[in-house]
């Protein structure tokens, strides 16, 4: 990609693209684009070009420089890999994409209300069940660090490839960590959050990539959208 192209990355789909395309309206920095090669321009700026990508993708473009900046979420950025959020720089919290990620349990298991229950029950799962307590989440790096922090060690982590609050059900999981905004979907699926099973707090940032601090016209575009 030329060095004389600003590339900025928003979510493709649903609300946090609305209300990322929102504040760059707001901005009057008007976003036109076709939605089926999901690539957009600005009026008046043709040096700016916009990529419609996955939440999680776009992370991952800002950490390799192939976006100079990017809209996605916090939650997304502390899952990555050290070496990934090293080359990202937040530069705003933006008023939208709140959400919470949480470790959660089925009402079935009445004796777990927090991590300490956890790590008792998870004990006795191993010795009676001769596998370890299952976790299922599209969160391994945060919930692995948060359980191990709150010292519990005896869990196997199950990489969620679809409907997470689901897994309970489907029997490939005893637990979840997920993410979740009302819990309204958590409760539908009779699960409740641990006590002192709230992992990360997270909203939409407004990010910049560390490899595209000399590129001129960088900083002036984030100065608007701010």
């Amino acid at each position: 990609m030329s060095n004389e192209i600003i590339n900025i990355g928003i979510p493709s789909k649903g609300r946090l693209n609305f209300l990322s395309e929102k504040i760059f309206k707001k901005k009057k920095l008007k976003i036109y684009y076709n939605k089926r090669e999901l690539l957009g321009r600005i009026k008046d700026r043709p040096n700016v070009r916009v990529l419609f990508l996955h939440a999680r993708e776009i992370i991952e473009q800002i950490a390799i420089g192939r976006l100079d900046i990017g809209i996605s979420g916090f939650d997304l950025l502390r899952e990555s890999e050290i070496n990934v959020q090293r080359n990202i720089k937040v530069e705003k919290k933006l008023n939208f994409g709140f959400a919470t990620l949480v470790l959660a349990v089925r009402d079935e298991f009445i004796d777990v209300f927090t991590t300490l229950d956890l790590d008792e029950v998870a004990d006795e799962f191993r010795k009676k069940n001769k596998r370890l307590i299952r976790i299922g989440s599209k969160y391994p790096n945060l919930t692995r660090q948060y359980l191990y922090s709150r010292g519990v060690t005896n869990f196997s982590i199950i990489k969620s490839r679809g409907a997470t609050e689901a897994m309970p059900t489907n029997l490939t999981a005893e637990l979840i960590s997920d993410i979740t905004s009302s819990g309204q979907t958590l409760t539908a699926n009779k699960l409740r959050i641990l006590n002192d099973g709230k992992i990360l707090k997270s909203q939409a940032c407004l990010m910049r990539s560390r490899l595209s601090t000399k590129k001129k016209g960088v900083n002036k575009i984030i100065k608007l959208i701010s």
